[in-house]
């Protein structure tokens, strides 16, 4: 009898304890390292940077020849009538007008394909952060920046980029 009552008592301990078994204490991550050195964040960033600098070079160029075309015009505003000047001051605006309208619309691409990417890394993130967290029985993961001091060990973003790593190469942009 008296084991009876001593296995009772122990099961009983065992399932008041296994509620404790997850860790209390609350993990942080750092979502902006992950996304700068995860496999996939670093290969959105260079697909974004080659795109950014190719469109930067490209209006460059369109910008050298506008600003080439508007000195070829003011030296030869004596040379020509005056109407035909201001068809080629109107012929100018349209095509200075039409180079601000193409630079800012890659420029809004370039925002979209960036918030494309952090959206699908964020996606992926997700179930690996739950997954992380079932394994390790933690019950709360918080961002790196609403903490304002925090015990390093209780960070997690390394764990994080391993784990993101083997699930998540590269990110579909274009």
């Amino acid at each position: 009898m008296k084991y009876i009552k001593l296995i009772i008592t122990i099961i009983l301990i065992n399932l008041s304890f296994s509620n404790f078994a997850y860790a209390d204490i609350p993990h942080f991550i750092d979502f902006s390292k992950v996304l700068n050195q995860s496999e996939a964040g670093k290969k959105a960033q260079t697909f974004l940077k080659k795109k950014y600098e190719n469109d930067l070079k490209k209006f460059s160029t369109q910008e050298k020849s506008l600003r080439d075309e508007e000195t070829k015009l003011i030296s030869q505003k004596k040379m020509v009538t005056s109407e035909e000047y201001q068809k080629k001051i109107k012929s100018l605006r349209t095509k200075v007008a039409d180079y601000q309208k193409k630079k800012k619309k890659s420029l809004q691409n370039i925002a979209k394909l960036r918030a494309s990417a952090k959206q699908q890394l964020l996606t992926a993130l997700n179930p690996v952060i739950k997954k992380y967290m079932e394994e390790n029985k933690i019950r709360l993961v918080l961002d790196k920046k609403s903490i304002l001091l925090g015990d390093t060990n209780l960070e997690i973003t390394s764990q994080i980029i391993t784990a993101l790593n083997k699930e998540i190469k590269s990110l579909n942009l274009k």
